[in-house]
């Protein structure tokens, strides 16, 4: 059975299905899903979306691009949902420099705010870092020490992999790696064990090939734990079997 560790289900593009296609989960061969908040208004939604369904778990946190949205009552509103139950995540949280130059100093405090948070709480965290490396690297080693969590959608080399999975995190792999031009997630993928991977859909983005360009959903992970499979030279089967005994060691569920 699947498990998707990061999925946005609140997402809009949802709205007209989101119920039949969430009850149509387990038929699909997913097993559990992990509902992640990105804005300051998503927080509370996914928290409440996930006690709906008896699969979901919910991660809470701020994307850096949203960052910009909090304050200290902010941010003391969006710690309380931690009480609530199936919570078990913090994030997404990071740096993304691919949009804004100029908000950099702002993602840095935030990112590493959450990180305490998460230590605080004893919670693995869920990284999102684009076009921002170097940074995400030097907080994660200052500040990260100790915890644990997930890469999300890892598009760096896999040397910087390697690094990340020394310090105990998984790699998050999801459609990107089906695409023909992936090649750098590809290596990285043949690069790090399998026990270091977990796999995840990001939807409703990033849908894989054949699905490309499409809304993705967690169904679709099969395809993902396909092309893992080729480049590891082994069956799907055990790809699923495996990354799902990551994300349970990760999330404690």
């Amino acid at each position: 059975m699947i498990f998707d560790t990061h999925a946005h289900y609140d997402d809009t593009q949802f709205d007209a299905d989101r119920d039949e296609l969430l009850n149509a989960m387990q038929e699909q061969g997913v097993e559990k899903i992990v509902n992640v908040s990105a804005s300051y208004d998503s927080c509370r939604r996914v928290v409440d979306m996930v006690q709906n369904y008896p699969f979901m778990y919910a991660a809470v946190g701020i994307h850096p691009d949203e960052v910009g949205s909090l304050n200290e009552e902010r941010f003391a509103r969006m710690e309380e949902l931690f009480r609530r139950d199936k919570v078990v995540a913090v994030g997404e949280i990071g740096l993304d420099y691919y949009w804004d130059n100029e908000s950099h100093d702002i993602q840095k405090q935030w990112f590493i705010r959450q990180l305490d948070l998460a230590r605080r709480l004893s919670l693995p965290v869920l990284i999102h870092s684009r076009e921002a490396a170097a940074d995400t690297m030097e907080i994660m080693k200052e500040y990260a020490a100790g915890l644990k969590g997930i890469i999300h959608c890892y598009s760096y080399s896999r040397e910087m992999a390697r690094e990340y999975v020394k310090m105990g995190f998984y790699i998050g792999v999801g459609g990107v790696v089906t695409f023909k031009n992936a090649r750098k997630l590809k290596e990285t993928v043949e690069e790090i064990p399998l026990t270091s991977i977990v796999l995840e859909t990001d939807c409703p983005y990033l849908a894989p090939v054949p699905y490309r360009g499409k809304r993705n959903q967690s169904g679709y992970i099969r395809y993902v734990a396909e092309e893992i499979a080729r480049i590891k030279g082994l069956c799907s089967e055990e790809v699923i079997a495996q990354t799902r005994e990551n994300a349970r060691d990760v999330y404690g569920v």
